[in-house]
């Protein structure tokens, strides 16, 4: 039976986007929000304890640090005692020793006086909070989008990541392999997604963006031929350059480390192969990889997504607004995702 209403998460660092769709509706009259991130939520929690001058507690799962991590250090910067369980301390770092020299302590048993505040990245209970509220009937069927740098105690968490991205080129650069319900043990924020909501299907965010881009008609267009597809995410910088229903190469930097003139550089390059990936690390990014044969024209458009598009003002590129709502552009790309996973699962096997 065809997929008839899913929930999509896309989780960034600064906002937590959610669609509900149902396949008897026109996807335009689907229900949105835009809500803070987790780890701004968290962080939030942490800094109130920091003014109460209280010890913190963290439980609950591993996710995303980003401004979570931030509050936790400034708490211990002001002399107040930080502890996190065992699973949660992972979202500081996959090292333990790493989480202990940063100043926190490891343990179950809270602080007297602790301030207890759980760490997810999939806050469900105020999820149906609202729901409930809203009379809203909640999709029994979730699909998420989380950035997952994978499981790296001891190597480049940055190197990690993208070896991801180069291992996705190595097995052919499709898209569909991108999203599923069964990540592998290296991509621990993923699994802790999935064992909150078992079934779920999950993927990266920059992958959603990549989906939710191609579902832009204009984007969609020049998809066989090529286009190169931008993420400006509020963390992460990704390019794509597809072509013939694959991706040939993949760049991955932090937003924030670019200027309008240096992504403009790297991007012209990055399409007609001549930015190295040790360039792109060593500037603080990610890297760099491509695929043997891929194209290399230098007229090649370029679509921008993502909160942070306006680093592309002056650019001259397109931005890519799947069904009318650049904001949802990951929601709608984990909604795509699913349904040609959906699709793909139906079909008899030959």
């Amino acid at each position: 039976m065809a997929l008839q209403s899913l929930l999509c998460l896309d989780v960034g660092g600064g906002t937590q986007d959610i669609l509900f769709w149902r396949a008897d509706r026109p996807i335009e009259n689907a229900l949105k929000m835009v809500l803070p991130s987790p780890t701004q939520i968290v962080a939030k929690r942490i800094q109130r304890a920091t003014r109460q001058g209280r010890p913190v507690f963290l439980n609950g799962w591993l996710m995303g640090g980003g401004a979570m991590a931030k509050a936790a250090r400034d708490h211990v910067a002001a002399g107040l005692a930080f502890q996190a369980t065992a699973r949660a301390a992972a979202s500081f770092h996959d090292d333990p020793e790493r989480v202990r020299a940063m100043g926190f302590t490891i343990g179950a048993r809270p602080p007297a006086g602790a301030a207890r505040i759980h760490a997810s990245d999939l806050d469900m209970k105020a999820l149906r909070a609202i729901c409930l509220a809203c009379e809203i009937d909640l999709p029994p069927r979730l699909a998420v989008a989380l950035c997952d740098h994978g499981f790296s105690p001891r190597f480049s968490n940055r190197k990690f990541r993208f070896a991801q991205w180069e291992r996705f080129l190595a097995g052919g650069g499709r898209p569909l392999a991108l999203i599923g319900d069964d990540p592998p043990p290296s991509q621990t924020r993923l699994r802790a997604a999935s064992a909150q909501w078992p079934g779920c299907l999950v993927m990266d965010t920059a992958a959603a963006a990549l989906w939710g881009a191609l579902q832009d008609p204009l984007a969609a267009a020049h998809a066989g031929r090529g286009l190169c597809l931008v993420n400006l995410g509020n963390e992460h910088a990704v390019a794509f350059l597809v072509a013939d229903g694959r991706v040939w190469a993949v760049y991955e930097h932090h937003t924030g480390l670019l200027t309008p003139a240096l992504l403009a550089d790297h991007l012209a390059r990055f399409i007609t192969g001549r930015i190295s990936d040790a360039e792109v690390f060593d500037g603080r990014g990610h890297g760099c990889a491509r695929a043997a044969g891929a194209p290399d024209e230098p007229t090649t458009p370029i679509f921008v997504t993502g909160p942070q598009r306006a680093l592309a003002r002056d650019l001259g590129w397109t931005v890519a607004a799947p069904h009318g709502d650049v904001m949802l552009s990951g929601c709608f790309g984990l909604l795509a995702a699913a349904q040609a996973l959906d699709a793909q699962r139906a079909a008899p096997r030959s």
